[in-house]
């Protein structure tokens, strides 16, 4: 289904925005694209593109004029400082909000394995547990979804909060084996967050159908969303392809945890777990 609104992508300069900006203007959306970086593709067909900065309510009101949807995949992708994810991931994540509410829009927002990355690779999660981030990515991460859930809980503006795990062309090491989503997958699911007749507040893992996935239980009857693709036959070629590093291997969230990790140890296990 095509959507009858524009759609604004955010962040349509990144690796997933460059994606999306592709395989959606293919399918016939149109699409306002917006990065505080030039778009580094030809403009698709039935595509605009402003460069503008999350943290411009201004900026950002007068690109979601109109829109019904927002893809939000604007602000830091990596591990940074709290001083540098604060502007773009918290401040502009609000913005969206706030625009959002005033449109009646809905909002897909992608969130990340690194909030819920220092579980350990043997825990299996559903979609109500604790959040524990590794970072201030993570936690801006965990910020968002928390802001989601508060502007449909006083607002009613719908959001699909994606857990994403690793959107890539293939898997490049054992532990993305887990946390792998196809692009055709990836695709294919935001097209339901647009097609959904109703989504109220949804969490859903963005994995395709791995068996050695971290995840369970979410949303993804409601959206009517089936990942079609699995890591699973790449096992074999990426076997052995790990690190030296124990906390890396230990947890979900791998490289982002041991940046500023300052413990001597391990965290407990459980988050209230009694020591």
């Amino acid at each position: 289904m095509v959507p009858t609104k524009p759609v604004l992508l955010t962040g349509a300069s990144g690796t997933i925005g460059r994606l999306l900006s592709t395989r959606l203007a293919a399918m016939g959306w149109t699409l306002r694209l917006t990065d505080i970086a030039p778009l580094p593709i030809p403009l698709p067909d039935r595509a605009s593109f402003r460069t503008a900065d999350l943290e411009d309510q201004k900026a950002v009101n007068e690109l979601a004029k109109g829109c019904g949807l927002i893809l939000h995949f604007g602000g830091i992708s990596t591990e940074q400082s709290f001083e540098t994810v604060l502007g773009p991931n918290f401040r502009g994540a609000y913005h969206v909000y706030e625009v959002a509410r005033r449109e009646k829009a809905r909002v897909v927002f992608p969130s990340s394995v690194h909030a819920v990355g220092l579980y350990e690779r043997t825990q299996i999660l559903d979609q109500d547990c604790l959040l524990r981030p590794d970072g201030y990515y993570g936690l801006s991460k965990a910020y968002g979804e928390m802001l989601a859930r508060l502007y449909f809980d006083k607002h009613a503006v719908e959001s699909v909060l994606i857990r994403i795990g690793s959107v890539l062309p293939e898997v490049p090491d054992e532990r993305i084996l887990s946390t792998w989503i196809s692009h055709d997958d990836f695709v294919r699911l935001i097209e339901r967050c647009a097609a959904a007749e109703r989504v109220d507040c949804s969490v859903i893992w963005g994995q395709s159908n791995n068996s050695r996935g971290f995840w369970r239980k979410d949303a993804r009857l409601k959206l009517g969303w089936t990942p079609q693709d699995s890591s699973d036959g790449q096992a074999e070629r990426v076997r052995g392809n790990v690190t030296d590093n124990p906390v890396v291997e230990r947890y979900q969230g791998g490289k982002f945890i041991v940046v500023d990790y300052s413990r001597a140890d391990f965290p407990p296990r459980e988050m209230f777990e009694d020591e």
